[in-house]
């Protein structure tokens, strides 16, 4: 089940995927995490979140209209590769379209530029580094 979900929800896996399990939970907290515009949605299977991604709105550079970037998407080992994410950004896409939303882009990590760009993401920048977390690129994706 799809569902909403407040910034505390997300955190330990946020923390178990994408800091191996390194930070605390209160250094999992992105900035703009409880902003009135920030939505969080996880994919939960037993009552348990098994697939998250937080939606911030924020303009990227010089694009107009109203951006979302995505952050802190993780699906739990046991789940990847089921289609959890791809639900849960379908129906964030939905979501953001009905919030009249122009785009949504995000720091893909190298290892799920294929799942992004199996979403219609496409690439906007040159591969960075980010220090103890590794390579990355800017994705966009058109949503009006």
């Amino acid at each position: 089940m799809i569902k909403f979900l407040q910034t505390a929800d997300v955190l330990s896996l946020r923390n178990k995927i994408l800091r191996n399990d390194k930070l605390t939970l209160e250094e999992c907290i992105l900035e703009n995490d409880s902003k009135a515009t920030t939505f969080h949605i996880g994919f939960l299977v037993e009552n348990e979140a098994v697939c998250i991604a937080s939606f911030h709105q924020q303009p990227k550079d010089d694009f107009t209209g109203l951006g979302y970037q995505l952050r802190g998407m993780a699906t739990d080992e046991d789940f990847q590769g089921k289609g959890y994410g791809n639900r849960v950004m379908n129906f964030a896409i939905v979501y953001l379209r009905g919030q009249n939303a122009n785009y949504l882009w995000c720091n893909a990590r190298e290892k799920a530029f294929k799942f992004y760009l199996s979403l219609g993401f496409e690439f906007i920048g040159d591969k960075f580094e980010i220090p103890h977390i590794g390579t990355h690129s800017v994705m966009y994706l058109k949503i009006k």
